[in-house]
């Protein structure tokens, strides 16, 4: 069996310091001809340097553990890789490699007895004190992949959720079946499994040489030479200071800090008890199927998310704390750093721009209070009763039903009337609801939006009311003529059976489902034009709130420390490698060479890619949360369905506390396909049970590759369902 290829794979520093002087190559052996360059030990043994090595002389005075090192870098300890500036290799190892890094070229040159051809990669050490480091994944920015917001908050799923989560965990495993069945995949080679290793590799490289450059010393005994007189003087006095300094530090650690620490830690537990306790009543249920308080306002919605925010602080502030008491190469807590302060950066501006907008408001309360007013009556009030009258006539020349036509008009103006009179009663009230709105801005700006949504939602609930009432009569309508076609056709809808039966029916009952039909069929324009007037009033609310929900989503979760990240330090966000050709050498082929010199080189550079905050993933995880007002569930409605209506407000649902939240799947496009077919036939879900064969799929990108291969979708959706 062959052991290797007879290429030679050297990962070389490009910050290295470039010398005459002779010294020893020191790293990791990941395989007999591939080599992780860490550090160059100048002026040492080779042969001592290898025993200290083995012997973690280098990590003994280290207050962190070195165990951790050698599990995410795969090995047990470093070791000699070749030497440096030589004048004579032959007393060499022959598995070493004798590197030539004079300050002139600007790669060093390889050599290696068993080496036949070179790849040097060059890489850029990331600092591990300015939290940079490179990944093979983008940087994940999202809080709770896990599946869980907070280790104590419980977070409800409704129906179509669960719904939407077990259709993208079927999808997800189908598309993990099509990976396994493709024929183009190349098996990875042992030098692929180890990238992630060497990922590590490269995030310890910096701190590793630091460490190796200051314990140097530890390989030779130096004797100690005697202090003098004026030495003796300076340490003296250093040391009486100290003292001095010792003694009130340990006074105020002792009596002071205790003291403050203590009164901090009540306060703190004070405030986290009474943000548990409206926690509790924002999410209480009168019954599980019932809408808690989160999900019908919000305002409510807003504390939440603030409350929330207040106790996790704690606990990513204690998780950063701890992360000085380890390894900086160490990258687990980088993500959590960037979330906790991309928080705070949006909760600072949210509370700059509330207070510029709340002074705004409160001096100008009784302005802004008459402007809403008079928008209120004039698209609320006015416009609708225009238009219901323009419906009560020949509206664009469609004759209707009159008798039809004038009961329910009468019946809507009479309503707008009334809620009319109810709001002149309030309206002397407004400039205080005004000020009200714009003294919580001083809590941010997000407050003054959400409280702004829940108005609009209160004082359009008559058009809502309107377009639930039409919705439900067209629905009706659409139902009985539904049943008398069937009758027509001599079929039946099973109940049972959940299907269309053949049936016969008497000439009586064909009369009267005769005389029925052209009734309705004939009242159906006159409702239809009702039903689509409200219709479009409540889409315009909806695109209103759709409005305030995508600022409450930009206030709240908007990547601003990212963001910043991204142009002050691309580096703290990595988004994968890059392996770059840089030049090619045959130093044995050149005139100016031997031919025992390098063998033939080929110079790659590992370019750490940024994370791109313009992508589409990101893009979507970003704008994801503007979905928080779920449009999908409100437009719905507006197809005659009955069922679908919900019965509360509809202002928001719960959003995680993320800069791209979990990512709520958009209303899939088979449901809507089959609802809009059964809209339009008339039909409701339990009569399709006769139409076989038919199957819609879903064309978003995960349902692409299953698009490509129908007889393995087939195959993977059945091995699923067993």
């Amino acid at each position: 069996m062959v052991e290797h290829d007879g290429l030679m794979r050297v990962f070389w520093p490009t910050d290295i310091r470039k010398s005459d002087r002779p010294g020893v190559v020191v790293g990791w052996r990941n395989s007999i001809l591939d080599v992780f360059v860490v550090a160059i030990l100048e002026d040492v043994d080779a042969r001592n340097t290898e025993s200290h090595l083995k012997a973690s002389t280098f990590f003994r005075s280290e207050l962190h553990p070195t165990n951790q090192i050698t599990d995410m870098c795969g090995h047990g300890s470093m070791h000699v890789l070749g030497l440096s500036n030589v004048t004579d290799a032959t007393a060499a190892d022959p598995s070493w490699f004798c590197a030539t890094t004079s300050s002139n070229p600007r790669e060093p040159k390889i050599t290696c007895a068993k080496a036949v051809s070179v790849q040097l990669i060059l890489y850029d050490r990331p600092q591990p004190q300015g939290m940079q480091y490179v990944s093979l994944n983008p940087i994940a920015l999202a809080l709770g992949h896990d599946g869980s917001l907070l280790g104590d908050t419980t977070v409800s799923e409704g129906e179509q959720e669960i719904r939407e989560r077990q259709m993208k965990e079927e999808k997800r495993k189908l598309a993990e079946k099509l990976k396994q069945h493709t024929i183009f995949k190349r098996v990875p080679s042992a030098r692929d499994k180890a990238l992630p290793k060497i990922i590590n590799q490269i995030n310890w490289s910096w701190e590793l040489e630091k460490t190796l450059q200051k314990n140097v010393g530890r390989l030779g005994s130096r004797p100690r030479r005697s202090l003098s007189v004026s030495e003796r003087v300076v340490e003296t006095a250093s040391t009486m200071r100290n003292y001095v300094i010792l003694q009130l530090w340990t006074w105020f650690t002792l009596y002071i800090f205790p003291t403050i620490r203590k009164a901090f830690v009540l306060v703190l537990m004070g405030h986290r008890i009474l943000a548990e306790i409206l926690l509790l009543l924002l999410e209480f249920r009168v019954k599980p199927d019932y809408a808690a308080l989160k999900d019908i306002s919000a305002t409510a919605q807003q504390v939440e998310i603030r409350l929330q925010q207040f106790c996790y602080w704690p606990m990513q502030y204690t998780t950063l704390r701890q992360r000085k008491n380890n390894w900086a190469s160490v990258t687990t807590s980088h993500p959590d750093y960037i979330r906790f302060y991309n928080s705070l950066w949006l909760v600072a501006n949210d509370v700059i721009i509330g207070i510029a907008l709340g002074s705004y408001i409160i001096e100008n309360a009784d302005w802004v209070a008459d402007q809403i007013g008079n928008l209120l009556q004039t698209y609320t009030v006015d416009a609708l009763q225009s238009s219901i009258s323009w419906l009560m006539g020949w509206p664009a020349g469609l004759k209707l039903n009159g008798e039809l036509a004038a009961f329910l008009g009468d019946l809507f103006l009479w309503v707008i009337d009334y809620w009319s009179s109810c709001i002149e009663t309030l309206t002397p009230a407004l400039p205080r609801m005004v000020w009200f709105i714009g003294f919580s801005s001083f809590a941010g700006a997000s407050m003054p939006i959400a409280m702004f949504s829940d108005m609009l939602s209160t004082l359009t609930i008559h058009i809502y009311s309107f377009y639930l009432a039409s919705g439900r009569i067209y629905h009706w309508q659409l139902t009985i003529l539904q049943s008398l076609f069937h009758l027509f056709r001599g079929k039946k809808h099973n109940v049972l059976r959940n299907r269309i039966d053949s049936c016969d029916y008497d000439l009586d009952q064909l009369l009267v489902g005769t005389i029925l039909f052209t009734l309705l069929f004939f009242l159906l324009p006159t409702v239809a034009v009702f039903y689509l007037n409200f219709a479009i009033a409540r889409m315009a609310i909806i695109s209103l709130k759709a409005g305030f929900d995508t600022l409450l989503s930009c206030l709240n979760h908007f990547p601003l420390f990212a963001l910043m990240l991204r142009i002050k330090d691309p580096r703290r966000l990595p988004g994968g490698i890059r392996f770059e050709l840089r030049d090619t050498h045959d130093y044995r082929h050149d005139k100016t060479s031997n031919a025992d010199g390098p063998p033939p080189t080929s110079v790659i550079y590992l370019k750490v890619s940024s994370s791109s905050l313009l992508t589409r993933r990101q893009l979507a995880l970003t704008c994801s949360l503007v979905d928080s007002l779920d449009i999908s569930d409100h437009v719905q409605p507006i197809l005659p369905d009955g069922q679908s209506h919900p019965e509360t407000l509809p202002v928001a649902q719960s959003v995680l506390l993320s800069v791209d939240g979990q990512v709520r799947a958009a209303h899939q496009p088979q449901e809507f396909v089959q609802s809009t077919i059964q809209h339009v036939a008339g039909l409701s879900g339990n009569d399709l049970g006769d139409v076989e064969g038919v199957e819609y799929r879903d064309q978003t990108s995960e349902a692409n590759t299953a698009a490509l291969y129908p007889v393995v979708t087939q195959w993977g959706k059945k091995s699923i369902s067993k």
